[in-house]
């Protein structure tokens, strides 16, 4: 899954926002057991991931601010 671009994500509503960090935190969980068991494939994706996560945090902040 590539990563999404910062204009795209600005788009989406905050629900919308809510589910990606919902489904991203998740496979960064099943990530780490994958790291922790010497299973894990692509080490780069666990930054990707991470990454991803900040930027959708980033502009629900923004957002928020926004509102105030």
């Amino acid at each position: 899954m590539p990563k999404h671009k910062a204009k795209d994500l600005v788009t989406k509503t905050k629900d919308e926002l809510l589910d990606k960090l919902n489904l991203l935190r998740k496979e960064q969980f099943n990530l780490r057991f994958q790291l922790a068991n010497g299973q894990n494939e692509n080490p780069m994706r666990f930054k990707l991931i991470r990454r991803e996560i900040a930027s959708i945090k980033t502009i629900l902040n923004n957002n928020m601010m926004k509102v105030k």
